[in-house]
């Protein structure tokens, strides 16, 4: 089997995924816009060939690159980034080389465009909140006076929170279309209600060869915008709930042989023609895992390895690695540089070493969303990762 790995240097850890499927027998061929000497020897050593272009952005180049493989090992079989920013490109080289397994061009804008997840959210029988183009400020209003305030404006095409907006007021409403805007926007109403993913790895028949359950308190968005610290847990088990509205989201968007990230909310409130408090309401639909350190984080909780889960997934379409017996709560608490702790790095270490599963400064490109310093470790129960979460983030 020959499995085509884009960019697999970023996040470094993906190193992981391509040391599995060697491990599984598949010939990893790897391309990507860094040096082979600058690559880390771990990935190096789970990789038969590497082809580095210049520039990942370069479409000929690593069209070139995938021909060069073709032509030197044959047919490509699999073709994969696992990371949103190449996902397009992704289904544009499936297509361009025939390789069916996995998204192919002409679906990719259905798992683009935020627009366009509603219609699949709906053949699922999950609700997701009343959605409007941004089109002009008189048009907003229109929507607004239909839904009410807060709304939230992003782009219908956008990769986490980055440039989405709670709206509060007609003030920040004429703010917003005060600027020039080269993109479409989405306005959607306000869901009240508690962030979590429904995390799974799919057979070719949508069924769920891992599943996993992460809470992310506040929003994505909060944090980018408001400079928050990022903390969040991956718990052990899956809400009923969350786990029916998985499953049936999986089926609709025909994500099969994949590593699925899928957001919902769970209503804190009863909102009228959406849902009664507790029921999940789908928000977003990601075809690549969690980012950052979150599948790290779910070997952590369920005593497991998603990586082999995933390549076994490829090599076999099932799942061998046995399900585990122990599971925790994996907590992630960043900090950032320019907020002043009660305890310093050296407290947290003396008081939580044993139960610190990473710890590490986080590269500048990431920082945004997930801070500056880190700290992650496994927790037996949610009041022990809560006391944790206090601790660390003590001012």
């Amino acid at each position: 089997m020959n499995f085509v790995f884009i960019s697999p240097h970023f996040p470094h850890t993906y190193w992981n995924f391509c040391d599995r499927l060697k491990k599984n027998g598949v010939n990893v061929l790897g391309i990507g816009d860094a040096s082979y000497d600058s690559l880390e020897d771990c990935l190096k050593n789970s990789l038969t060939e590497y082809y580095k272009v210049d520039s990942l952005e370069n479409y000929a180049e690593v069209f070139r690159a995938v021909a060069f493989f073709s032509f030197k090992y044959g047919k490509i079989d699999w073709l994969e980034s696992n990371n949103e920013y190449w996902l397009e490109q992704d289904a544009r080289l499936r297509s361009d080389f025939n390789i069916t397994t996995g998204i192919k061009y002409d679906r990719i804008q259905d798992f683009k465009h935020k627009s366009n997840m509603k219609k699949f959210y709906a053949e699922a029988g999950v609700p997701t909140a009343r959605c409007h183009f941004a089109t002009d400020l008189d048009d907003a209003k229109k929507f607004i006076k239909e839904v009410g305030y807060p709304i939230i404006i992003k782009p219908d095409v956008g990769v986490g929170a980055s440039d989405t907006h709670k709206i509060t007021n007609d003030d920040e409403l004429s703010a917003f279309f005060s600027q020039p805007r080269d993109v479409q926007y989405l306005m959607e109403e306000f869901i009240d209600g508690e962030l979590y993913s429904y995390d799974a790895i799919t057979s070719s028949t949508f069924e769920p060869l891992f599943e996993s359950m992460t809470s992310w308190p506040p929003s994505i968005a909060d944090i980018v915008n408001d400079e928050l610290e990022l903390v969040y847990y991956v718990a052990g088990d899956v809400y009923e709930g969350l786990k029916k509205a998985g499953r049936a989201t999986v089926r609709a968007f025909h994500a099969d042989r994949r590593f699925v990230h899928l957001e919902f909310f769970r209503l804190k409130a009863d909102k009228k023609g959406i849902g009664k408090k507790g029921d999940f309401v789908g928000l977003e639909v990601n075809m690549r895992p969690a980012g950052g350190y979150t599948p790290d984080m779910m070997n952590f909780a369920h005593s497991l390895d998603v990586y082999q889960i995933w390549a076994d997934m490829v090599t076999t379409d099932k799942r061998i690695f046995p399900k585990s017996e122990k599971e925790y709560y994996c907590v992630y608490v960043s900090r950032r540089d320019k907020n002043h702790y009660a305890h310093t790095h050296e407290e947290i270490l003396n008081l939580y070493g044993s139960r610190m599963v990473m710890c590490e400064r986080i590269p500048e490109i990431l920082s945004g969303a997930m801070g500056n310093q880190m700290y992650t470790a496994k927790m037996d129960d949610e009041e022990a990762a809560k006391e944790f979460i206090a601790y660390v983030l003590c001012k």
